[in-house]
């Protein structure tokens, strides 16, 4: 049952921001702009005519939310697992990246400052066509500490 649930909920977020993301998704909502604009003086600009327009654009706002998140993580997720695909396939790349996202911030941080220490190893680099790795970087550092110590 949860399961069916879910496919209902994966299936319909996915039409619906589809759907919202299309030019006339946003026509639609100029022209229930444009008619509440028209109906002020009908309505003596109330409080309810104000309220009609507030109440509907808070509701619709608030479901989206969750309709575009819903479509947000799925779309992440498949992200996610494309670059795992690369990542394994390639002989060259470090396999520590795989899963990377579910790492804590301040491991990401440290990885991250081994790719701008690549960055800077490749600007020093005359050959464009040069790469190096993680596992390089690891080597250079590991051979600096041994020589400061040694």
């Amino acid at each position: 049952m949860k399961k069916k649930i879910n496919l209902l909920f994966e299936s319909f977020s996915a039409r619906i921001t589809k759907a919202a993301g299309k030019p006339l998704a946003f026509i639609m909502a100029v022209l229930v702009i444009l008619v509440w604009i028209i109906t002020g003086p009908l309505f003596h600009y109330s409080d309810t005519w104000q309220l009609v327009i507030n109440t509907g654009t808070t509701v619709i706002t608030f479901l989206m939310v969750f309709l575009i998140q819903q479509s947000q993580n799925k779309d992440s997720v498949a992200l996610q697992l494309k670059l795992n695909e690369l990542i394994a396939a390639s002989s060259t790349a470090s396999n520590r990246l795989v899963n990377i996202e579910d790492i804590s911030a301040e491991e990401l941080e440290t990885i991250k400052k081994f790719y701008i220490s690549l960055a800077a190893l490749a600007k020093k680099e005359s050959d464009i066509h040069s790469t190096h790795s993680i596992d390089e970087a690891s080597i250079f550092h590991s051979k600096k500490q041994r020589h400061r110590k040694g």
